[in-house]
């Protein structure tokens, strides 16, 4: 049967608010979230504040006002209280207060680390979910009492919310949103709704006939109430106490429902930008029309007084005179000796990219989206000077405008989206590539287009014109994945390939006189690692590879680094090759006319000349190494000077006399003369007096359809999995208008995006209001208020390997030897009863100095002890190597030894450390647990598939001890790897690889489902994130792998809520079972050492000798 939207209740409602003189139109400028329900209205937020408005609409009345962020309100049965969540000093919190006018809010939780409110229980205790008490990581429902301020868990593991019926049977959902924006999402980890009634031994599942989405249940005279996307669409349903008997009571076809809440038989959610009620008893579905009051604080136009933190690109004037920035956005121009900034492009809505001037120094080039598609403009400004910096207070509160000025689009008509941007040094031509990895070069005056070329193995970088502006160097990954460097001609449009495809060559720079290119290239390979033999299996590793060569674009070019002895040569002076720069390259031969630049090998990047030097950066080995630039004069010194340390990038200006240096925040300006800045901070670029007006409502607008556009340009399938993404548009755009804060507008965002059903999707960040600049510490241990022995009682250490002794609580060192039982009563002299909690008493005191008074659980002694607590990131990094070490030794216990434990919380660089120290010393055991619960993912499966690949083919028997394999540390037994729905990404593809190659078995549950991988996106203007999932994943059968639906397990083991939280780990002790039933049928053959063999000579005897 069609479905369709349900307008009659919400014009009726409409019509008799009407007729009551009240009006019924809903505020433009209101977007509505995380609704509740009081008895006679609806709490809801916006803008950041929880608001009240009456249930048949109007006035909104804001309930708070504190700075920072309030959300989740939830009233009290008795209607005279709401709880709700702010982020107002430090981490967000549990707060509530009363309703009546003039109250004031308490702050309730000091958890540390996020904690949202989910309602009230029947006694009066606030419900509210947090990660602060888990181990493993995950989420844990809390309950407070709002007057003791008595904390105690539900005791149910992965429970996200939930509520009690009268009976006291507890309804739940079952795990807590898994991340990604991700509409009609079917993967292991989709929510679902639980039971635990009173007596029973363990939780049973409600809505295991639906594989997607259904959570929020609401308990309410003989049926469970909740939202599932059962229809594809986020609806309200309702179920008998059972499972059975599933209706739908919403039929919404555009949007999600979604924060449902309800009240005596009403559910208040959200729908796009409104609110609506569903009248249960009759099925009335109305809309609440809502009016915020007064002008919206957060889309004012503003002015942002440090514009420097949202510079996304700086380039230098042509003579090196200016700096031209682009900054969120918008462009601006500042001399680099004293003078005020100036702004050369605003308009709201539009966002420029990489701005920079051409060599008329007056007209300027950028990508913009002034059209709607993102492409290439110029714009003259007829007056950029180098006046005096403001002085006045109106001086520094805006900076100075240029004329009006004219834009001209250089390319037109463009299907997706321009960027690397790269004009010519004469003018003429401007370079660009675009998101379908197409090369183009552009006529600036005509905007006639010629198309260079189209990568298929990834995207062109180092896009280098010659001085001349005839020719242009770029790098295009082949088919082999090795970097080539190749050169267009623009007179003939004829594209040459420069360098071998055997190495990867990259970072062209041209001489100014046109006679050579300098490039660097990976081609030395010196393994720091001499040999396979050693601990945890050593591996060859390559430092400095890359070295810098030339290549001579005509056949008379003499090497200038050429030694006064090869220069006696006749013929061979380069100073004596005097011939005109006439743009002519020699290409018969060219690739072969490739020589060696006297520098040794090192790691490098970004090469570029002034004709008399060569610039580069260079780094020592290392993931965190700061980068240097150095320089090296192109002559017969042969040597190599540092310019500066930890640099970012640096830039020559056209003219080749000014040097652009760039270090965190600083934007150096030095000439480029060979000479060595004695003091480079002097040189940066005073930017003090600079500040910048954005116009928030125009950057959303902007910022909404780059999130669109990214998506469009980057998705893996151009079809968008068959969805309409042009309708998605015009069905959300309009949710734009409605948003009063850029956190609405990441919800829209997320809405839209989930729409493409792909896992990957992460929307965040963006310029949010900023959190308190607080931090709180941690001790390092369960902490238990217990004002009948006048302090907090340590109830658990937290202790992760003890062969690691900075993996310890702080209270657990030997200067302190704290002991579990032991009760802290002051901090630094304070008595830890006086604030509320602890914690207060912690706040800003990580790695400092603090003095507790503890008094011994057995003895009663009373000391001082001096410890330094550690961060809440610290602390959690302790729980969880405290689940870790436990499951370990559970292992180790169960199996006597034979059996080995490798836990893998990601699959990053840090966690290829973790391999390194867990798996090596037990490689050698019979069975091998995987643990990839919880991992999230990362890229380094490849690393670990490849060592569990090797194979012992043969031995080494030395005269005395045990044989060696070889491969060496290759692993001969079996391999259980656990998953459960938590495991994702990269996580995933590992433990798909362990089944597909045959090396083991995986056990536990479904896992996330997300194998369509993202790059992350190229980010939004204000430095939000709406990632994009570029590149899908097939097996060798031709079939898309796991996405979004996730490994299978071979076997099935799920770790049930109740028993979970009463530490059962049943997925383990399966996989325990599992092995030692494989160890039994297929035991590990034993190395034997066969006999050794006879060299004697033969013996031949007297007869045969005759």
């Amino acid at each position: 049967m069609r479905r369709h939207p349900s307008f009659g209740p919400a014009l009726l409602l409409a019509l008799l608010l009407a007729r009551a003189g009240v009006a019924a139109a809903v505020d433009e400028r209101t977007y509505a979230r995380f609704p509740t329900l009081s008895d006679d209205g609806v709490l809801f937020t916006a803008e950041g504040d929880v608001w009240r408005v009456p249930l048949r609409g109007g006035d909104a009345v804001k309930v708070t006002s504190a700075p920072g962020e309030e959300s989740h309100p939830a009233v009290s049965p008795d209607g005279t209280r709401v709880a709700y969540s702010a982020t107002v000093d430090g981490p967000t919190e549990v707060y509530v207060m009363g309703l009546e006018s003039g109250a004031t809010p308490r702050r309730l939780t000091y958890e540390g680390e996020q904690a949202l409110v989910v309602g009230w229980t029947a006694d009066g205790d606030v419900l509210y979910a947090t990660r602060r008490h888990s181990a493993l990581p995950g989420v844990q429902l809390m309950r407070i009492d709002p007057e003791s301020r008595a904390v105690a868990p539900v005791p149910l593991a992965l429970a996200s919310d939930g509520e009690w019926d009268l009976g006291g049977t507890f309804y739940f959902t079952r795990y807590a949103f898994q991340g990604s924006f991700t509409k009609r999402y079917e993967g292991g980890g989709a929510q679902s709704i639980w039971r635990l009634r009173p007596g029973d031994p363990e939780a049973t599942p409600l809505t295991a006939d639906h594989a997607g989405t259904s959570r929020a249940p609401m308990p309410w005279r003989g049926r469970v109430y909740f939202v599932s996307d059962r229809d594809g669409t986020m609806n309200v349903w309702s179920m008998r106490p059972d499972g059975t008997d599933p209706r739908q009571h919403t039929h919404h076809l555009d949007f999600d429902v979604l924060s449902p809440s309800m009240r005596n038989g009403r559910v208040v959610y959200q729908l796009g930008a409104d609110l609506r009620v569903l009248d249960v008893t009759n099925g009335e579905d109305v809309l609440v029309p809502v009016r915020l009051p007064g002008a919206r604080a957060r889309d004012r136009v503003r002015t942002i007084a440090a514009p420097a933190e949202w510079i996304s690109s700086t380039h230098l004037s042509p003579s090196g005179d200016r700096l031209v920035i682009t900054a969120r956005g918008q462009v601006f121009t500042a001399p680099v000796k004293k003078g005020a900034v100036t702004s050369v492009a605003r308009e709201p809505g539009v966002r420029y990219r990489d701005a920079r001037l051409l060599p008329d120094g007056k007209t300027l080039i950028a990508a913009a989206d002034r059209a709607g598609e993102v492409e290439v403009w110029t714009w003259s400004v007829p007056r950029l000077h180098s006046g005096p910096a403001a002085t006045s207070s109106a001086g520094a509160a805006a900076a100075s405008t240029a004329a009006q000025p004219t834009f001209t689009a250089v390319t037109r008509e463009g299907a997706t989206t321009r960027r690397d941007v790269t004009p010519s040094p004469d003018g003429r031509f401007v370079a660009h590539q675009d998101a379908d990895q197409q090369l183009w070069v552009h006529e600036i005056a005509t905007g006639a287009g010629r198309l260079v070329a189209t990568g298929t193995m990834g995207a062109f970088r180092d896009l280098r014109w010659s001085a001349d502006g005839r020719w242009l160097a770029y790098v295009q990954p082949g088919a082999n994945g090795m970097s080539r460097i190749w050169i267009y001609g623009v007179a003939d449009g004829r594209a040459h390939v420069v360098t071998t495809d055997r190495f990867d060559s990259y970072s062209p720079a041209w001489s100014p006189d046109g006679a050579w290119l300098y490039f660097l290239s990976d081609r030395t390979f010196d393994s720091l690692v001499v040999s396979p033999w050693g601990p945890r299996q050593p591996e060859p590793f390559f430092d400095r590879q890359t070295r810098v060569y030339q290549l001579a674009l005509r056949r008379d070019a003499r090497s200038r680094f050429a030694t006064r002895e090869e220069r006696a040569v006749p013929g061979r002076d380069p100073l004596a090759i005097a011939g005109p720069n006439d743009g002519r390259i020699d290409l018969e031969g060219l690739a072969t006319r490739v020589s060696d630049v006297p520098l040794v090998p090192g790691n490098y990047a970004s090469l570029d000349t002034d004709g008399q030097r060569l610039y580069f950066l260079s780094w020592e080995a290392g993931a965190s190494a700061r980068k240097s630039l150095r320089m090296m004069p192109i002559d017969d010194r042969r040597t190599l000077e540092t310019i500066a340390t930890g640099v970012d990038r640096f830039e020559l200006s056209l003219d080749r006399s000014t040097l652009l240096v760039v270090k965190g925040d600083e934007h150096c300006v030095v000439p480029a003369d060979g000479s060595i800045p004695a003091d480079l901070p002097r040189a940066a670029v005073s930017l003090a007096d600079w500040t910048m007006t954005v116009e928030p409502r125009a950057e959303w607008r902007q910022i909404f359809v780059d999130a669109w556009r990214q998506q469009r340009d980057g998705f893996y399938d151009r079809r968008m999995h068959g969805v309409d993404w042009a309708g998605m548009r015009e069905r959300y755009e309009p949710l734009v208008a409605r948003v009063t804060d850029r956190a609405e507008l990441g919800d829209v965002i997320g809405q839209m995006v989930g729409e493409l059903s792909a896992l990957h999707m992460f929307v965040r960040g963006g310029d949010l209001p900023k959190a308190a600049d607080v931090t709180f510490a941690s001790l390092g241990a369960v902490l238990e208020r217990d004002e009948a022995r006048g302090g907090y009682r340590v109830t658990r250490l937290h202790v992760g390997d003890p062969d690691l002794p900075g993996e310890r609580s702080p209270l657990a060192l030997p200067q302190a030897d704290v002991r579990e039982g032991d009760v802290i009563t002051a901090v630094d002299g304070v008595s830890v009863l006086v604030p509320d909690d602890i914690t207060l008493l912690l706040r800003d005191a990580v790695d400092k100095d603090v003095r507790l008074r503890v008094v011994a659980g057995d003895t009663g002694l009373v000391r001082d002890v001096v410890v330094r607590p550690i961060s809440l990131k610290r602390e959690a990094e302790l729980r969880y190597r405290a689940w870790e070490l436990e499951r370990r030794h559970r292992v180790e216990e169960a199996s006597g030894d034979r059996i080995g434990y490798v836990h893998l919380r990601a699959m990053s660089a840090a966690d290829m450390a973790e391999w390194q120290r867990a798996f090596y010393p037990v490689h050698g055991r019979e069975g091998l647990v995987i643990d990839l619960r919880r991992n999230t993912g990362g890229n380094i499966d490849s690393w670990i598939l490849s060592r569990l690949l090797r194979q012992a083919w043969f031995y080494w028997q030395p005269r005395v001890g045990a044989p060696q394999a070889n491969m060496p540390y290759a692993y001969r037994g079996h391999i259980a790897v656990l998953v459960d729905q938590e495991t994702a990404s990269d996580g995933e593809a590992f433990a798909e690889g362990v089944r597909r190659l045959g090396l083991g078995v995986v056990i536990g549950t479904r896992t996330w489902g997300g194998e369509i991988w993202g790059s992350g996106g190229s980010g939004l203007l204000d430095r939000g994130i709406a990632s994009v999932p570029d590149t899908g994943v097939f097996g060798a059968d031709g079939n898309w792998l796991i996405e979004g639906h996730g490994v299978e397990p071979d076997v099935v083991v799920d770790n049930l809520p109740r028993a979970t939280w009463n530490g059962a780990d049943a997925q383990l002790d399966a996989a325990i079972a599992w092995l030692r039933d494989r160890m039994a049928a297929a035991p590990v053959p034993p190395v034997v050492v066969p006999p050794y063999p006879d060299k004697r000579a033969p013996v031949v005897s007297k007869s045969t000798s005759r």
